[in-house]
This record gives structure tokens, C-alpha cells and sequence, in this order.
């Protein structure tokens, strides 16, 4: 079955500087907030990820992926082996193919331990790298879900997450490398606040050469609320966040202070970044705070 690439598969083969976005829907996002979230990030970033229920739960990600595409804005669909086996995970993919969404970001998914659904019970039927190899290779190999192929599945544009910061450093770029190998075409980090662990991690990236395989890019958050609380307590899922970025933005004495202060550490942050060879571009987050999102994309 040929089917034309997406939007963002054109700008990957295109060599080109890629933008993108990444929204977190919570339990109180209606569809009209939504759609109008949409609206504000349409023409500002080539394709929007919706994420799959990462630390709380809300609207599915395929609704909201859906409702994206009706504003006119192409969606990431954020697939999260955490919840689903491997019926699941493949339905969710003709599903979506059927509804013409066919970026897709393949994820192990956030451990429900680091979420606010703490009781919820684990899946984790298949990982990130055999999700991936699942969805290339359905066409003409569906032996996952006991399938010979599925030949009206063709033409996903799939990515992946990296983890600059997570150790051993060699096992996560061998890592990198099976997910390019399994068929992701782009590939976003975690969030970078630790330069120095990033440009790390990057050399050995451009000594293995990944980064001509595959588009990689950065991903860019500034600290919340949230963050700075979980910070406080311990209970942030990533440690590698410098005491200097902390303070840069802990300095400040209300809220509204605070976030101009991440929102400027994330600009730093990026114009750093961008000063690397063989990085494509970025993805923007800001959980809760569409108008960070936003001014960090309007000034990068």
C-alpha cells in the first residue's frame, strides 16, 4: 500500500530545521479548550505531540490527536507501552491510521510510581524498540499479534524518546541505536536542563553517528510549580537538574516571577543547544503553561 509521508516525514527528508510541540492534556482539558490550544500553536511548529497520560491521567491521547487535526495542525500520537499489551498497542495504531494519524512516538511510558495514579498496575507487555518494530514492520509482519501482516498498515512516520541523562551513558546510546535500527525516524530527548551530561551524551551520539541516521531533537521545558515542589521533596523523576538552574528560578519571590525566570533558563538552555552540530531542532513543553510554550517558540 503506498501512501504519501506525512508533513513531518517530508521535513525530516528535507533536511531541515524541525520545531515541534508536546502538550500533557489533564483531566480538566475539554475538547473546545483544546481545539483552541490548537489554534494557538497552528502555523508556529510543524506537528504537536500529545502525550499518552505521562504523570496524569486525561482525554486519550488518539481523542485529543484527532481534535488536533481538525484545527489544521499535523499531531504526534505518543504511544505508551506502560498501559497496554500488544493487542492494544497495534489496534491503537489502525485506529489512528484509519483516522489519518500517522506520527506516531512509540515510549515506554512514565513508571505510574511518579504519577498521581500510583496504584494503577503496570503493563508492559513489549518495550519502546519492539513497539517500534511492530509498527515498521506491520505490513509484511505481524507475528506479534499472531498476524502474517496487516497490508493496510503502511506509512507511520515513528519516534522515540532518548535519555541523555539516564546512566550507564554506553548502554543508553546502544540503546539509541536499536530504537533507529527498530525504525524510528526521530528521535526527542527528555527534557535538557544539564548541559554538560548533554554535550556528553552528544559526542558519543556523533562518534556513533546516530545523528546522521536520524533526526534528533532536543527537548525543551521550562520548571514548573510542580517541579520545583517535587524538587523540594525528592520526588523528581530526573536528577540531573543543575542547583545553579534551581536557584535561577527559586530565586524569584511569586510565581508569576518564577516562570519568567524558567522561561528565560529555557531559552538559554536552547541557545546553547543550538550551537550543536548535527542537532535538528527542538520540542517544546510546558505543562499547564500554554503561554511558556508559546513565548519560548515565538522567540526561538
Amino acid at each position: 500500500m503506498n501512501t504519501p509521508p506525512t508533513g513531518l516525514q517530508d521535513r525530516i527528508a528535507s533536511g531541515g530545521r524541525l520545531l515541534l510541540a508536546e502538550i500533557d492534556v489533564g483531566p480538566q482539558t475539554s475538547a473546545g479548550q483544546l481545539a483552541e490550544l490548537a489554534r494557538r500553536y497552528a502555523g508556529k511548529v510543524h506537528a504537536l505531540g500529545l502525550s499518552d497520560n505521562r504523570q496524569r491521567v486525561g482525554m486519550a491521547a488518539l481523542a485529543a490527536a484527532t481534535l488536533v487535526a481538525a484545527e489544521g495542525l499535523e499531531p504526534i500520537l505518543h504511544v505508551t507501552t506502560r498501559d497496554r499489551n500488544r493487542i492494544a498497542l497495534v489496534s491503537e495504531a489502525l485506529g489512528a491510521q484509519a483516522l489519518g494519524i500517522r506520527n506516531i512516538l512509540c515510549t515506554s511510558g512514565t513508571h505510574p510510581v511518579l504519577g498521581r495514579f500510583r496504584a494503577a498496575k503496570s503493563v508492559y507487555d513489549i518495550d519502546a524498540v519492539q513497539l517500534l518494530q511492530t509498527y515498521a514492520r506491520l505490513p509484511s509482519d505481524a507475528a506479534l499479534v499472531g498476524e502474517a501482516g496487516i497490508a493496510l498498515s503502511a506509512g507511520f512516520c515513528l519516534g522515540a524518546v532518548a535519555s541523555p541523562e539516564a546512566d550507564p551513558l554506553a548502554l543508553q546510546v546502544m540503546r539509541l541505536g536499536k530504537k533507529v535500527a527498530a525504525g524510528a525516524g526521530f528521535l526527542v530527548t527528555q527534557p535538557v536542563y544539564d548541559l554538560e551530561r548533554f554535550q556528553a551524551w552528544w559526542a558519543e551520539v556523533t562518534r556513533l553517528g546516530i545523528h546522521r541516521q536520524v533526526a534528533i531533537l532536543a527537548g525543551i521545558r521550562p520548571l514548573g510549580e510542580e517541579d520545583l515542589e517535587a524538587l523540594e521533596s525528592g520526588r523528581h523523576p530526573r536528577p540531573r537538574i543543575p542547583e545553579s538552574a534551581v536557584r535561577q528560578v527559586t530565586a524569584k519571590d511569586d510565581a508569576a516571577a518564577r516562570q519568567r525566570a524558567a522561561v528565560e533558563l529555557a531559552l538559554e538552555t536552547a541557545g546553547r543547544l543550538s550551537a550543536l552540530e548535527g542537532l535538528r531542532g527542538f520540542s517544546v513543553s510546558a505543562d499547564g503553561s500554554p503561554d511558556a510554550a508559546l513565548e519560548i517558540i515565538d522567540k526561538l
